[in-house]
């Protein structure tokens, strides 16, 4: 069975120790500068929004069909059976594809480093397939973030809500969103509070992928792909690295 997480903003006291915990798994830097940074980048791979009294984790929602990994032409993204959808940074050719299929705007380029990867939240794969919780969930003192079987996992979010209506927004986010997510999410507000998009199809985005390749004939010239290439990496670069931009310039939100 497919594992998830459930992160109920309602039991988050902001302390961000999913996010030191989620550094050291992934052997990032963390320090006081990146604690206070309210954004996903390639160096915070999840991070806690605050506004006001009110918290929300912001990381890769792990979709169950995942438009990364159906756009990557060198299948450097996977989705697993237990529900991670990982990363291959040996396979990665830089396209950055990923980054502008996503329809969360999860994968961040390492911009500065002279051998760049793409960064973002895998759902700790290793520790998953040894039957332990992600490295977030485990060290949540709350159990704001909790690691189980993802139809338990919703069975659960859909009791909470029944028992405490007045408590949630009566709406698991990752349900359904995209096909449906590896992450869910309960909000006692409206999650376009925290940059969530909440205008996302019901049909998972590959969907649309196959649609238009399906039109592309089987054979391709390599000159055209190396051109294609080439004018992808020429334009697309800067157009990422300016939503980027504005991203941290307004805290994470889009």
């Amino acid at each position: 069975m497919s594992k998830a997480l459930l992160y109920d903003a309602t039991a988050c006291i902001g302390c961000k120790q999913c996010e030191q915990a989620c550094a050291t798994q992934n052997h990032l830097d963390y320090n006081d500068a990146i604690a206070g940074e309210e954004y996903q980048s390639a160096h915070k791979l999840t991070t806690v929004v605050t506004r006001g009294d009110k918290f929300m984790r912001r990381l890769c929602m792990n979709c169950a069909d995942p438009s990364c990994a159906s756009v990557c032409p060198v299948g450097a993204l996977t989705k697993t059976a237990l529900g991670p959808v990982t990363y291959d940074a040996s396979k990665c050719m830089g396209c950055r594809y990923c980054m502008v299929a996503c329809p969360f705007s999860v994968p961040k380029y390492e911009w500065g480093k002279l051998f760049p990867k793409v960064q973002k939240c895998i759902m700790c794969p290793d520790r998953v397939a040894q039957g332990k919780p992600t490295a977030c969930a485990e060290i949540c003192p709350t159990g704001a973030t909790k690691f189980g079987e993802r139809e338990e996992l919703v069975a659960e979010a859909r009791q909470r809500i029944r028992d405490n209506p007045g408590q949630y927004v009566n709406h698991i986010y990752g349900l359904e969103e995209v096909g449906g997510t590896s992450v869910l999410l309960l909000s006692a507000v409206p999650l376009e509070t925290f940059g969530y998009r909440t205008d996302i199809a019901k049909d998972p985005l590959p969907m649309l992928t196959y649609r238009v390749l399906s039109h592309i004939p089987d054979f391709v010239p390599l000159g055209g792909m190396l051109l294609g290439g080439v004018w992808w990496i020429t334009h697309r670069r800067e157009e990422v690295a300016e939503v980027e931009g504005r991203e941290k310039k307004n805290g994470g939100k889009r």
